[in-house]
């Protein structure tokens, strides 16, 4: 324990997801020890984050304006919408460069041990962007943990009697991995969704 500010400040740096108290120790330090100057472009960022960016009122993503720049593009397909847990999601799946539809951030995941249940997360929004029949798919691309997976099946449940299709990103193997660390879970779904090889 520490007194007054640096104590403060290592309390509020390990309330941060991901920052435990010996990172949180380590940050402070950093700062005490780092140029002012350095110290002051950090808090006027952060200020600045607080005040200008918001989240899109169609998609839920981060923007700074009243809508993010996903939605603003015209070239982007209206007929399907992927559905995320996150805004870091979407940055995830636009890296890949594969996806060209719209998306719809849930804001997170089903968790009873959390208390978040359905009415917590964005779905209602979901369901008022189908209300035009423009959509033809929805891609669920929540998280394959339990969370992610009950957050999925709640939503497929609900979409399927729209008309709609329902898809699930596949999972499985990753790229450059060996079988013998894969778990009995993802070595399971890799079999399910095995597929024939075009050569």
């Amino acid at each position: 324990m520490y007194e007054g500010a640096i104590q403060d400040l290592i309390d509020e740096l390990g309330r941060l997801p991901g920052i435990g108290p010996k990172s949180a120790q380590r940050i402070a330090f950093h700062l005490l020890a780092a140029d002012p100057v350095d110290v002051a472009r950090l808090t006027a960022t952060l200020q600045r984050v607080k005040d200008e960016v918001r989240f899109c009122r169609i998609c839920g993503n981060v923007a700074e304006d009243v809508e993010c720049r996903i939605c603003r593009d015209p070239r982007r397909s209206d007929e399907v919408i992927c559905v995320v847990e996150e805004p870091k999601d979407v940055l995830a799946v636009e890296r890949t460069r594969e996806y060209r539809g719209r998306y719809h951030v849930l804001g997170g995941a089903i968790s009873p041990i959390d208390g978040v249940g359905p009415d917590d997360l964005r779905v209602k929004e979901l369901l008022a962007r189908l209300a035009d029949g423009a959509v033809s798919e929805i891609i669920l691309a929540t998280d394959p943990n339990l969370e992610g997976e009950a957050t999925a099946t709640y939503l497929a449940r609900l979409l399927k009697p729209m008309g709609v299709v329902v898809t699930r990103l596949a999972s499985g193997l990753p790229v450059g991995g060996d079988l013998e660390y894969a778990d009995e879970i993802t070595l399971g779904r890799a079999f399910s969704g095995r597929r024939s090889l075009d050569v």
